[in-house]
Parts: C-alpha cells; sequence; structure tokens
C-alpha cells in the first residue's frame, strides 16, 4: 500500500516544484540551460524545485517565475500555477487573490546597485532641501538705522556705520578717580556736596537734583567723567586747576569740546589745596 502511493506520487507529482523538475528532466535540461532559456538567476529556480518560496519578493513573483519557467521545460504554465497557487494558499491563508504575471521579464527587477543608487539620490536631494530651508530661514541682515536731522530730515548712515546715541540730558553723572587726586563737588549756594582726597577707582555720583552742582580740582586729568556710562569730556586741561566747572548732564553735554572748560578754568585758576 506504502509502495504504490510512493510510486504515484513519483508518477503524478502534485507540488508546482516537482512538476517542474519531472518536465526539466524529461526535456534533457539543467537548471543552467533554464536560467539562460528564462533569464532567471539560478539560486531562484533551485529555491522553486523545492517549492521554496521564501526568497521570492511576493507570492505573484512566484507564480510568474514558475510559470516562465514551465515554458522553458515545456511543461503546461497554467497546471503548474494553479499547483502553485494552492500551496501559497495554504502557506498564507485568508491571503488576498493571486495574480499572475504574465510574460514576467527577470530584467524588470531592480538590481541591488541600482536600488542603492535610487536611495544615494533621495539622501542627497533631502539634504539639498534641508540645506536650501537652513538657508531661507536663516537671520536677515540687520536694518540700518535711520538718525533724525537737526532740520528734521531723515539721514542713512553709512553701511555698518556705528550710530553715536547721545547722552541723556538728565543722566546720571558719575566722577571717578583715574589716580588719588583731591576733588571738591558743591552747588549753587556753595553747599559742599563731595570733599575728600579719592583713591584710584573711587567714584562720587552727582546728585540729580543738584542745583547747578560744580566741582573744583588741581589734577583735572586725573577725573573721568561719564553721563549714564557714556564718556564725557574732560574737566580741564592736564596739571590746572579748574573752579566752578558745571558738571549736570545738560552742562556737560551743551558744553563744546574743551573750549568751555578752558575758559573757566584760565579764569578761574587758584591754587589747590
Amino acid at each position: 500500500m506504502v509502495d504504490t502511493e510512493a510510486k504515484d506520487q513519483a508518477l503524478f507529482p502534485e507540488r508546482a516544484g516537482e512538476l517542474l523538475r519531472a518536465a526539466r528532466l524529461r526535456a534533457g535540461l539543467d537548471l543552467g540551460d533554464v536560467a539562460t532559456r528564462t533569464r532567471i538567476p539560478l539560486r531562484t529556480l533551485e529555491s522553486i524545485e523545492r517549492s521554496d518560496h521564501s526568497d521570492l519578493p511576493s507570492p505573484t513573483y512566484a507564480i510568474g517565475f514558475a510559470k516562465s519557467f514551465a515554458r522553458a521545460v515545456g511543461a503546461d504554465p497554467e497546471a503548474v500555477a494553479h499547483a502553485l497557487r494552492d500551496e501559497l494558499g495554504h502557506q498564507q491563508p485568508g491571503s488576498r487573490e493571486l495574480v499572475d504575471l504574465d510574460d514576467f521579464d527577470p530584467q524588470r527587477l531592480p538590481s541591488r546597485k541600482l536600488a542603492w543608487t535610487a536611495a544615494l539620490i533621495a539622501l542627497l536631494i533631502l539634504g539639498g532641501y534641508a540645506f536650501w530651508r537652513g538657508w531661507l530661514m536663516r537671520d536677515p541682515a540687520p536694518a540700518s538705522v535711520e538718525v533724525a536731522a537737526p532740520g528734521g530730515e531723515a539721514v542713512e548712515p553709512a553701511q555698518n556705520a556705528m550710530v553715536q546715541v547721545q547722552p541723556s540730558p538728565t543722566g546720571q553723572v558719575v566722577l571717578t578717580a583715574r589716580d588719588a587726586v583731591w576733588l571738591r563737588v558743591y552747588d549753587a549756594s556753595d553747599k559742599v556736596l563731595f570733599e575728600k582726597e579719592m583713591a584710584a577707582g573711587e567714584r562720587f555720583e552727582v546728585p540729580a537734583d543738584a542745583n547747578k552742582p560744580m566741582v573744583r580740582t588741581g589734577r583735572a586729568e586725573l577725573i573721568a567723567v561719564t553721563i549714564d556710562g557714556k564718556d564725557a569730556a574732560s574737566l580741564g586741561p592736564p596739571d590746572r586747576t579748574v573752579k566752578d566747572v558745571v558738571v549736570s548732564a545738560s552742562a556737560l553735554i551743551a558744553r563744546p569740546p574743551g573750549s568751555s572748560i578752558l575758559a573757566e578754568s584760565s579764569a578761574n585758576t587758584t591754587a589747590a589745596p
């Protein structure tokens, strides 16, 4: 009984791979001959004969390969396709109906080299797009600043030029000693606001509400004057005693550079303590 079933299976193979192998042997061909005729890779033909379809892209491709194999060895392509559908249907229950690929050309399958080339091109395109987006979204160049001229007309400064901002007439005046120096600060009523020999780096903030604050010192060049942190003109020339020099912010801003200080200091020169 067992021998009879074995003979029946040998005479009437049911699997597609067995049908193709039997037809190939009857035709006196080896797998290399079939690969030449069909242009199907030899490894794929071996898998089909073994009924091992795991290396094939999809069931549809498997049926197309099998039918090409059948034509090359003189087998019935439809019978082979039917047998293969049954195999694949049992292997993948519930799958959609399989579609045949008639006149299937294996050369249409993309090669590994072509696939890598396509992936590289896609990466280059994405990289170029990212670079373009980054360039487009970069910070724009800073706009130039228009400064109002005395006549009310807007003046466009030269490109990249620094705009000079004038100190406020109500700004904070600070007197800072560059070295040891004696200094007196007083107001219009001769009230002394500050008087001492300052050490290097010592500073005095002139009260903003002082009534016409003035200074007297014998080393004017050793007193740095700032308004809101911005440098102002020196109180006087080196090694000269200055007296009654007004140090309110408005007076310092209104004074022409050096001229008024020199006039005041020459008219009021006395020996400093």
